[in-house]
């Protein structure tokens, strides 16, 4: 399950139990798999021993930037020509990556929105395209690296559609353990389905920004706060897309509601 990043869930999930995140501390570098002190590394971080091995560390550090160095795998999908994993030097220009390693748009249409971090990143709009990939620059940027999935999304992407395709993800797989996350990202997604199918009302707008700061910081896991982080960002710089769907009953990218490409409410 998703919820298994988190490392404590994952611990729960390998002694057989429920994956969901426990409440810390105690840690689990003090009391961790089946009581005992574990370290809990992903597969990126072990992926990084045999270079650094090979390199020594100092020739590793000069790579990327001097507070972001080393290499990053970036995972790169939606709209472009050649998607795929790509090991960089951290501190390319995003547009660097998508337009000329991964070559651009596939029919020359303009970059709309771009997720730069995974699922759970804040996204950037077009104006954006040129911070430089590393933890830093990202974060500065108002987003975050997360897992380097970088994913695109041309001009002709319903941010709605898009949206909605987040949050009924994180609906499905938040564990229920913390209401604010249960109760919300379910909230979030019946509400966006109503806007997607025509049905909004443009207090739905509001009520979805009262309701993510009572949903962000307030779990035991970052979900919560990973479901909010599109949700906010999409709904800030993409907002006349969210509105013209509730006025006009009709996407104006598509010019029609597109709720059954999506599928149904879980």
């Amino acid at each position: 399950a998703y919820i298994c990043g988190e490392e404590t869930a994952l611990l729960n999930s390998l002694e057989g139990r429920r994956g969901e995140p426990r409440v810390k501390p105690p840690f689990p570098a003090a009391k961790g798999a089946f009581g005992q002190p574990t370290t809990i590394n992903n597969v990126e971080t072990i992926a990084t021993i045999p270079p650094i091995l090979r390199m020594t560390g100092e020739a590793y550090a000069k790579l990327g930037t001097p507070k972001n160095s080393g290499t990053r795998v970036f995972c790169v999908s939606g709209h472009v020509k050649r998607p795929g994993l790509y090991e960089l030097p951290l501190g390319l220009p995003l547009d660097f990556i998508i337009n000329d390693l991964a070559g651009g748009t596939p029919n020359g249409k303009k970059i709309k929105c771009v997720i730069p971090g995974g699922a759970s990143a804040p996204v950037f709009d077009a104006s954006e395209l040129s911070t430089p990939m590393d933890f830093d620059a990202v974060r500065a940027a108002g987003s975050m690296a997360g897992s380097g999935g970088i994913i695109v999304m041309d001009e002709d992407t319903c941010m709605v559609q898009a949206c909605l395709r987040l949050l009924r993800f994180y609906a499905h797989e938040s564990c229920g353990q913390c209401t604010p996350c249960r109760e919300g990202c379910n909230w979030l997604e019946m509400i966006l389905a109503r806007i997607e199918r025509g049905e909004g009302r443009m207090e739905d707008l509001a009520t979805i920004e009262q309701m993510t700061p009572r949903i962000a910081g307030r779990t035991l896991c970052p979900l919560g706060d990973a479901a909010c982080g599109p949700m906010d960002s999409m709904l800030k710089k993409f907002r006349s897309e969210f509105e013209h769907h509730i006025t006009h009953k009709e996407c104006m990218v598509k010019g029609k509601t597109l709720l059954s490409s999506v599928g149904g409410h879980h």
